[in-house]
């Protein structure tokens, strides 16, 4: 499974929300371009209930169908954490997507509706790399009208700062949701050091 990131520093959209048409990916392959014609069959960018601009299914999309591939600038992460590096980090949009460790998706440059699609805690899609290439696909049946959405499953970070949890808080709304869209879904607290006591001698 692929995941969103927000990388080291404050690697985060910049203007994200104002990303047109003119930004659309351009297929460079047969596969691409077929996945993509497919893709505006099936879903729709519209206002969301979950968070600003969301995706929404314009048809019956049956389990298993493979919807849309996530594109955009293939950068380094270094790369990506100077790129928004004067980035608000209490905002907590993003568009980059982590392939492995050396590559990430910059959705916000040459990007599809995919980079629309929101976080939920109990999804009815999943990322899935093949390739070193991002693909959304449906987990579930999804109806005419539902919203799309996958778990993000952003990596907690060391240098993460103290209101991290509040920053990317999840109002997904489902029942299971653990509040956040980081994972872990609770901070790890570094485990105390026991201290080492000199053994007592006998008399």
């Amino acid at each position: 499974m692929a995941t969103r990131t927000k990388s080291k520093r404050k690697s985060k959209r910049k203007s994200a929300v104002k990303a047109t048409a003119k930004t659309a990916a351009k297929p460079v392959d047969k596969a691409t371009a077929k996945l993509a014609a497919k893709a505006a069959t099936l879903i729709k960018v519209r206002k969301s209930r979950v968070h600003g601009q969301g995706v929404f299914a314009l048809q019956r999309i049956r389990k298993g169908t493979r919807i849309i591939e996530y594109v955009g600038d293939r950068i380094s992460h270094a790369r990506a954490n100077r790129r928004y590096d004067d980035h608000d980090e209490n905002d907590n949009h993003t568009f980059l997507f982590a392939v492995d460790r050396n590559v990430v998706i910059d959705a916000t440059v040459g990007g599809n509706d995919s980079r629309f699609i929101n976080h939920s805690c109990d999804p009815n899609c999943e990322s899935n790399i093949e390739n070193r290439r991002v693909f959304v696909d449906a987990i579930t049946t999804i109806e005419p009208g539902a919203e799309l959405s996958y778990d993000y499953q952003i990596g907690r970070e060391r240098d993460d700062p103290a209101n991290v949890d509040a920053i990317y808080a999840c109002r997904c709304g489902a029942k299971n949701c653990r509040g956040t869209m980081l994972w872990p879904a609770k901070r790890t607290v570094p485990r105390k050091k026991k201290k080492k006591t000199a053994p007592r001698r006998s008399p």
